[in-house]
């Protein structure tokens, strides 16, 4: 199997890649040997020139961009922290969210002795806000498929928002009860869609990676 065929590539151009990431598989390389394969380096190891601009958790698989060139990774970085970069995740969440579509703002920030986890935290927390839709409820299962709308991109901002409203997603081995967690052999979380305008084009860029769950 070819390098390219091993990587799940959606699009390619002489600026930008669109690759989706399994779950389990880190964004970027970790610290130690052990932990150097990582998409970040699968994608190098065929565009030599592409650089990162976003990352997903290692259990999050979906959607990733990546620049090629400084000019493009720069151009790309500012629309990210500009929110004009839109993504859409797909999860499944523990038991039955009530409303049909909401908004969970609640202020995130690192919870030091427990890293890599986050916490809430309304006084010292930066603003988060995610919006959420019922995409089906399984009442024989006791839970709920989500179509979720990150407005900003704190870490782990999805599953500690769901968790707040009682509704750990499956298999969250970081915030989900044992229970929960058992219940997937994954994170039941997907990058499903990303826009954006092209670096160089400026033309609008519209992708979606249905989730494997």
């Amino acid at each position: 199997m070819s390098g390219r065929d091993a990587l799940a590539i959606v699009h390619d151009d002489a600026a930008c890649v669109v690759v989706v990431k399994p779950s389990g598989l880190l964004s970027v390389p970790g610290r130690g040997e052990q932990v150097q394969d990582c998409l970040s380096a699968r994608v190098q190891a065929l565009f030599g020139d592409a650089l990162v601009v976003h990352r997903l958790d290692m259990s999050t698989s979906g959607l990733m961009l990546f620049a090629r060139g400084a000019a493009a990774q720069r151009t790309l970085s500012i629309a990210f922290a500009a929110r004009e970069v839109h993504k859409r995740y797909v999860a499944v969440a523990d038991g039955l969210v009530e409303q049909d579509s909401g908004e969970i703002d609640l202020p995130l920030m690192a919870d030091w002795p427990n890293r890599p986890k986050q916490k809430w935290d309304r006084e010292h927390g930066k603003p988060s806000l995610t919006r959420y839709r019922v995409i089906a409820r399984d009442d024989p299962a006791r839970s709920t498929r989500l179509d979720l709308e990150p407005v900003t991109g704190r870490a782990h901002q999805l599953r500690l928002h769901l968790l707040s409203l009682g509704h750990p997603i499956l298999g969250d081995a970081l915030y989900a009860p044992p229970s929960v967690q058992a219940r997937a052999d994954r994170l039941l979380l997907h990058a499903s869609a990303l826009r954006f305008t092209h670096p160089v084009s400026a033309a609008p860029m519209a992708f979606e990676a249905v989730a494997p769950f």
